[in-house]
């Protein structure tokens, strides 16, 4: 087979999917609203049920649902009617997913799910099946052309399923007023979440390099020379006055003066960069990024506190 034939494949495929979800978009209705509402009002959590690739695609929803505020959890058909209908309370919304309707599992199932939980939400392609008939509300998911050449293996059907539990996902975060700074809360060890909630102080050195004003250079390259930054910070009466780099140091020996007589104050760079602790560390990676630099001075209330580098945000994910 040509790699022209496999692109052909692999565009056909995406076709025929994205007619299926154009489908889908047309028969969008009351029923989808009705179950977002009921969802959004429920007293407890959502029991997302599946088996086979419904299982799959209803662990996906739950994921998406609560990193969006709404609490779920997953529970396999076949696990529920061996003991782990347990887990299901009376303030519970279900929402099972089959694409048939039918399976034996799932047939089984449904009274118990409709008995033990406030609502049962069905998402099938079947409207006639039994999970349909034991379903307060049905979402439609049928599907005309499953992608497979075969027609056989759950593609259109669970890509649908898929876009469907992502819609529902953002109705919910819209009603429950979800923003950017709650979903940092819960992707705190995220590149995302340390970008909204993440602050300075979390990410600051261990080395704290610092001089004073009349400090001699010999102070100055050992004080450099001991922490990994490049940098020290000139102070006087605890006030930040300055900073001097390595590059500094270069320059001021290139010039052949007289070095026992420098102090720190001569070759320092005045105005230096800062930043509070408390300010979010993305805030800290602007300015290093605006400015071409490398390290920026942290300070508490506008007094030395440490360095922050710019390489250790890098290496967190603030960007």
């Amino acid at each position: 087979m040509e790699r022209a034939d496999l692109i052909s494949i692999a565009k056909s495929t995406l076709e025929i999917e994205i007619s299926e979800l154009e489908k889908l978009k047309n028969r969008i209705g009351e029923d989808f609203a009705r179950a977002v509402e009921i969802i959004h009002s429920a007293k407890g959590k959502l029991i997302v049920v599946g088996i086979g690739k419904s299982a799959h695609v209803g662990n996906k929803i739950v994921a998406t649902l609560n990193s969006t505020g709404t609490p779920s959890q997953f529970l396999h058909a076949s696990e529920a009617i061996h003991g782990d209908l347990g887990v299901i309370q009376k303030q519970d919304v279900v929402l099972c997913i089959s694409n048939s309707g039918n399976s034996p599992e799932i047939a089984n199932l449904v009274p118990y799910l409709r008995d033990y939980s406030s609502a049962l939400i069905g998402m099938t392609g079947n409207k006639n099946s039994k999970l349909a008939e034991f379903s307060e509300i049905v979402l439609d998911t049928h599907v005309d052309v499953e992608a497979c050449p075969n027609k056989l293996a759950p593609t259109s059907s669970t890509t649908i399923q898929m876009a469907l539990g992502d819609a529902m996902a953002v109705a919910l975060m819209e009603l429950n007023d979800f923003r950017e700074n709650d979903f940092a809360k819960f992707h705190p060890g995220g590149s995302l979440g340390k970008n909204l909630v993440s602050k300075v102080d979390q990410f600051l050195s261990p080395q704290k390099p610092q001089v004073e004003g009349n400090a001699p250079v010999r102070d100055v390259i050992i004080s450099i020379s001991a922490s990994s930054h490049g940098i020290t910070v000139v102070t006087q009466d605890e006030k930040i006055i300055g900073v001097i780099t390595d590059g500094d140091l270069r320059r001021m020996l290139m010039k052949g003066d007289d070095i026992t007589k420098v102090q720190a104050k001569d070759i320092m760079s005045a105005h230096p960069k800062t930043i509070e602790r408390d300010i979010l560390a993305k805030e800290a990676m602007k300015i290093l990024k605006e400015n071409n630099i490398g390290q920026l001075i942290v300070t508490e209330n506008g007094t030395y506190f440490g360095i922050i580098d710019l390489h250790t945000l890098l290496d967190e994910g603030i960007n």
